[in-house]
């Protein structure tokens, strides 16, 4: 079975830049999370549930979105498709190869984001990212400091973050039936829980 470790080893060992693997840890937990809150809450309408990945197969996916980020950030028509090439004899479930396989579908067309997990990665994906941005405004450099309405007023700043697709992250509200603050509210907690491991 291909666990949590299995995953950090693997990123670990095709990224080395620590801010590149900090995003992909926080990607992993903010998963998570949503795995808990689409647990409680149940899945939104228009999908078939939540599938049979668990709550640490969704915390893996986030830990392994992005690991072939450093060797393809000038080659993105490869981005994801090396990752795929790295886990091709890991025997993971083909629901998580198809997570994979919607990430950078814009590039490589490979797949468009169908299921629940395809839809919360591509809406926080870039959310992360300007959580991260917005801590680092802070008198102390800290996720503490951060609110909701902090990063709601910064999003409305087009000058801020500028390489931030917002239109990504509000896709939530289309289709995941999930508001803008209330998406931002579930990202930002899962990822002031894991502020040390995120250094912030």
């Amino acid at each position: 079975m291909f666990l949590h470790q299995n995953a950090l080893d693997l990123l670990h060992a095709h990224m080395q830049n620590q801010n590149l693997r900090r995003h992909c840890y926080s990607v992993g937990k903010v998963l998570a999370a949503f795995y808990d809150y689409y647990k409680t809450s149940g899945a939104p309408a228009g999908f078939d549930g939540m599938g049979a990945l668990s709550r640490e197969n969704w915390e893996i996916v986030g830990i392994l979105h992005d690991a072939d980020w450093e060797l393809t950030a000038n080659d993105e028509a490869n981005h994801t498709l090396m990752l795929l090439g790295w886990v091709k004899e890991l025997d993971l479930p083909e629901e998580m190869l198809n997570v994979f396989r919607s990430h950078n579908n814009r590039t490589t067309h490979l797949r468009e984001p169908q299921t629940l997990l395809e839809w919360t990665l591509e809406c926080l994906d870039e959310l992360t990212g300007f959580i991260v941005a917005v801590a680092l405004m802070m008198p102390t450099r800290k996720l503490a400091e951060v609110t909701v309405e902090s990063i709601i007023k910064k999003f409305t700043k087009k000058d801020f973050a500028k390489a931030v697709n917002r239109e990504q992250i509000t896709q939530c509200e289309q289709k995941l039936a999930i508001s803008v603050e209330e998406f931002v509210r579930i990202a930002l907690k899962a990822m002031q829980d894991n502020h040390e491991l995120l250094g912030l």
